[in-house]
């Protein structure tokens, strides 16, 4: 039980510290920007990341203490959980569109690859990142269109 609610801490975690970048930026920069028709209300992002946030922690438990073949879906984890802090600081907070478009492409990347070595390790692992990676593919699109619209 204590590694599920650290797992599911540590992700909430980053959602906290991206967060930080996010929502100050929201009212001001963020509303300025011009953005495409698919674009989603401000309300839904937040329970839509702690949800996901909390399915990316039970997909690290399923991983975690399943070593040594977990040592790669932990390592892929923690370089996708990296990246998708580093989106909200550049994005939100540097207001890099471009770089933002870089940062969650490599991010979709790394959790694709993260789900590969997690369906060797637990294929529910892999099944809990589904909705994670399906939504960043909509954020992936928002960004390259906001870019795109601002440039």
């Amino acid at each position: 039980m204590i590694r599920l609610v650290a797992s599911v801490v540590v992700c909430e975690a980053a959602g906290i510290i991206g967060s930080v970048f996010t929502i100050s930026a929201i009212p001001g920069w963020y509303a300025a920007l011009q953005k495409p028709w698919f674009t989603s209300p401000n309300w839904l992002f937040a329970p839509v990341w702690l949800s996901l946030y909390f399915l990316m922690g039970a997909a690290l438990y399923l991983l975690w203490g399943k070593r040594p073949q977990s040592g790669a879906a932990l390592a892929a984890f923690t370089v996708q959980l990296a990246f998708n802090v580093a989106w909200s600081v550049v994005f939100f907070g540097a207001h890099e569109l471009f770089y933002g478009f870089v940062v969650i492409a490599a991010l979709w990347l790394t959790i694709l690859v993260t789900m590969a070595f997690s369906y060797r390790v637990s294929r529910s692992s892999a099944a809990l990142l589904v909705p994670y990676i399906v939504w960043v593919t909509i954020a992936s699109a928002l960004n390259y269109y906001v870019w795109v619209l601002n440039a």
